[in-house]
């Protein structure tokens, strides 16, 4: 089992006080792996996520830092190297979506969720790679989602970012394969989280058509992320490069049920 051996690597996982983030971040340090938090909207919430990991005999620090700042990344990653140590295995995880249907969406918001959702992987990954061509080792997983391949209504800006993302990870890792560095992605499906909680519930449209459309029949334990993130992570997927890892419950794989079935 040493291949999926990640005891002793420090991990950084953008966006990791809450939700998919903390989920994926909370399966590697339970796995042995050191968990650098990352937070943007208050130091009181990443050092909340620092002590639920703790409790958990899980090694984590956490560190505030805007991703779409290339200044404040550059700050950080620094910062991090000096307290922590070299990051092994980077997750580009944070970002937002703004439901807004593209006749209606402003300019401004178009521009954040890509700048957030796109362009910081980018920034982040620019500056933590430094240091594993440097060490001819390291791992980048960037979380991509099903709008990668597919649109749906009021995301189309989320959709642009996403579907850059996946491109964007099959660019990096035909740059920076032959550093001995691994590039992948993780699509997710839908989960059960706080966020999906309020339409997780038996008659709601949403609920019945994710449960319909899933061919798993059911909502994602976001623990079942944890699984693909240490793969990805691990020397298990030393020759996997420029992939995205679909955890959907199969949505992907067929065209949905029948009216009729």
């Amino acid at each position: 089992m040493d291949l999926f051996n990640v005891k002793g690597k420090i991990a950084l996982i953008t966006g990791s006080t809450h939700g998919l983030g903390m989920a994926m971040a909370r399966g590697l340090g339970l796995a042995g792996a050191t968990i650098v938090v990352n937070g943007n909207s208050s130091q009181e919430k990443i050092d909340a996520a620092v002590a639920g990991y703790e409790k958990e005999g899980i090694k984590a620090v956490g560190y505030k830092f805007n991703v779409s700042v290339e200044a404040e990344v550059i700050a950080a990653i620094a910062k991090i190297e000096v307290e922590v140590g070299n990051i092994d295995i980077l997750i580009n995880n944070a970002g937002i979506i703004k439901r807004t249907l593209l006749l209606e969406m402003e300019v401004s918001d178009f521009k954040e969720v890509i700048d957030i959702d796109l362009v910081s992987p980018f920034i982040v990954s620019k500056h933590v790679v430094k240091g594993m061509v440097s060490r001819k080792q390291g791992k980048v997983i960037n979380i991509c989602s099903m709008m990668s391949e597919f649109g749906r209504n009021s995301v189309g800006a989320y959709a642009a970012a996403k579907g850059g993302l996946k491109m964007l990870t099959q660019n990096m890792a035909t740059e920076w394969a032959k550093y001995n560095i691994q590039v992948n992605g993780i699509g997710p499906g839908y989960f059960a989280t706080s966020q999906t909680e309020p339409i997780r519930v038996e008659g709601h449209p949403f609920n019945d058509f994710i449960i319909n459309r899933t061919p798993a029949a059911k909502w994602g334990d976001p623990n079942d992320l944890a699984g693909a993130a240490i793969f990805l992570a691990s020397k298990a997927s030393d020759f996997v490069n420029g992939h995205v890892v679909y955890v959907d419950g199969g949505i992907l794989a067929t065209i949905g049920k029948p009216s009729n079935e």
